[in-house]
């Protein structure tokens, strides 16, 4: 594992087969990936320009500047009359010396995915997160506004690296006259796809504070058909005693 002088910027070399497709091909085929945490939350991967199929990669002439990775060539990801404008740099000088030799493809551009066979969503998984859900008995109570919208002694803790203990529920521990149901849609590649419900308590409506996932990937079965509410933007009581609320990014 190697960082910049600054911090900024941690590599690691992976050990998953990952390959990426668009327009039907597979544009990049890998036993090296480079993990590149451009950020804290999560890593980008990195490919060795040897298995990149450059024949889909056109240039742009342009380049991209980042502080820490330096100057990229910007090129487009074409597949017969598919394209991917800008979806791949080639950090050729970096000052980071394991960027060389790699193309980054950006994870949304491309159509698909994966990590070994498995279809991998949203963007590759931290091998430092864990998620661990234990069955409880702690007695959880929900509030907004006063208002007490669940309460249960049979919830589900969900432990996930680097955020607070979320509390699933049982529909049956929830007051459902309270939900009305949201179009929002968020994915997590450790959990999959949720979907959200609103609180509405008296005339103010809380929207969003309510999630559930109907088909949970397999390592997050335990939470399936349950409800977690953001800590972050309601009142939880545990075992009588009020938490204070979180600070996260969301």
């Amino acid at each position: 594992m190697t960082t910049d002088g600054r911090g900024r910027v941690r590599t690691e070399p992976g050990t998953k087969r990952v390959r990426a497709v668009f327009g039907g091909q597979v544009v990049a085929d890998t036993l090296r990936p480079l993990m590149v945490w451009e950020v804290p939350y999560y890593p980008a991967y990195y490919v060795p320009r040897a298995d990149v199929r450059t024949e889909y990669l056109v240039a742009t002439g342009e380049t991209a500047h980042s502080p820490s990775r330096g100057d990229a060539d910007v090129f487009t990801v074409r597949v017969g009359d598919r394209e991917a404008a800008g979806a791949a740099l080639e950090y050729q000088d970096s000052p980071l010396d394991a960027l060389k030799g790699h193309v980054r493809l950006d994870f949304a551009a491309m159509d698909a995915w994966f990590e070994e066979d498995e279809e991998i969503f949203v963007h590759p998984r931290d091998p430092r997160t864990r998620v661990d859900i234990l069955a409880s008995s702690r007695h959880v109570r929900i509030e907004i506004d006063g208002v007490t919208v669940a309460e249960s002694r049979s919830p589900r803790l969900l432990f996930e690296t680097g955020l607070p203990t979320r509390y699933y529920l049982p529909k049956t521990d929830v007051r459902l006259d309270l939900l009305e149901p949201s179009d929002t849609i968020t994915r997590c590649p450790y959990k999959g796809e949720a979907s959200y419900y609103s609180v509405r308590v008296g005339d103010r409506l809380h929207e969003d504070v309510v999630w559930y996932y109907r088909s949970p990937l397999p390592e997050s079965q335990k939470v399936q058909g349950l409800v977690a509410f953001y800590d972050e933007k309601v009142d939880v009581y545990l075992d009588g005693v009020k938490q204070e609320r979180p600070k996260t990014k969301f």
